[in-house]
């Protein structure tokens, strides 16, 4: 049986980074679930042909999923997806307070509200590193393995977006469990993908014909002299003379490096965020132009291809979240195309 018969649901699917990188290992997505709306309209288009849930999933019966899909319980291939992740992303859970009683922290147990309904055959949870050792994954698991689903050491693990071909240093937890057996690991890439080779086809910014590429940034004169001043090709605000550092910056100078930092040609790029087009936000200048990388450079960093559509009904700031909130597409083709592997092997 070929992959294009594996078939696959995306929950959280945002702009729909997890759902390319699916439809790349070969899986056919046959339904989204997304309640953001632009993100739900840039999810449409890009995947016109699947049918996109755009609601709270807490309100969503996945029996209704599978019956729309014209699927019975045990018969869905692959149940994907990354609850919203903000609850354990490190920023919040240096507030410990507002990270506890965060409630999007709840959200995975509705992916396992699907699981109990769908019964697909694997699972692949993607979320921040962090959720590692929160009691809610350790529930998951002893949930999962209830079910019938394999559930070993090495299913819950945390992998580096650059060890897979992506540009970007991205630590991600993945969460891998099947009802067929033990799913391999997905091969390591040989050797790393560099921001100069990311941006190796690019056309230059503000002539390029692409909207994402083209968008200009306005700055203030004493924003521009500051980038102006950061050293090519990795220069750090820590570079400056001290009459262009922010006050904060004078009071604690060793923390957050990456603010006004430049990209190196010749590494990957930092974790792109949502504040990606913001240079006070992070190492998003680029490595050689007085400016921040653009909403099309960062979209590429996260490996989607030049013709991915982002809607900019909502302004750049909500581009730039849908970019930084993305899961790389390369990334997930390769760990998918390992559970591809798995499934058609025990169905031989």
């Amino acid at each position: 049986m070929s992959q294009t018969n594996l078939t696959a649901v995306d929950l959280f699917c945002g702009a729909g980074g997890l759902t390319l990188g699916l439809k790349q290992a070969g899986f056919n997505v046959i339904a989204g679930v997304e309640l953001n709306p632009v993100a739900a309209e840039t999810y449409r288009l890009n995947h016109a042909d699947i049918n996109i849930y755009e609601k709270d999933i807490r309100h969503i019966n996945p029996a209704d999923v599978l019956e729309d899909a014209n699927l019975k319980p045990g018969e869905l291939d692959l149940l994907a997806g990354c609850p919203p992740c903000q609850g354990f992303s490190s920023q919040r859970t240096r507030n410990k307070t507002s990270a506890q009683f965060d409630p999007r922290n709840d959200l995975i147990f509705e992916f396992f509200r699907f699981v109990k309904t769908m019964l697909p055959k694997t699972i692949m949870l993607e979320n921040v590193p962090a959720l590692a050792k929160n009691w809610r994954i350790l529930k998951l698991k002893k949930d999962l393995e209830q079910l019938g689903y394999v559930v070993n050491e090495h299913s819950i693990s945390i992998h580096d977006a650059a060890d897979y071909g992506v540009p970007q240093r991205r630590r991600r937890l993945l969460f891998k469990a099947s009802r067929l057996g033990v799913i391999s690991d997905a091969p390591k890439a040989k050797e790393i993908t560099t921001v100069k080779e990311a941006f190796s086809n690019l056309r230059p910014a503000g002539e390029s014909g692409d909207t994402l590429h083209d968008l200009g940034e306005e700055r203030s004169e004493i924003v521009k002299k500051r980038i102006s001043l950061i050293p090519k090709n990795g220069g750090s605000r820590t570079d400056l003379p001290m009459e262009y550092w922010l006050e904060c910056h004078k009071k604690n100078p060793g923390g957050y490096r990456d603010v006004y930092g430049r990209m190196r040609w010749e590494d990957v790029a930092p974790t792109i965020t949502g504040g990606c087009h913001n240079p006070s936000k992070g190492r998003f200048i680029h490595p050689e132009l007085d400016r921040a990388i653009t909403l099309r450079e960062a979209a590429i960093l996260q490996t989607f291809p030049m013709g991915y559509q982002f809607s900019l009904t909502q302004g750049k700031d909500a581009v730039a979240l849908m970019i930084g909130n993305a899961l790389p597409p390369k990334f997930i083709e390769i760990h998918a195309r390992a559970y591809a592997d798995h499934i058609k092997e025990e169905r031989q």
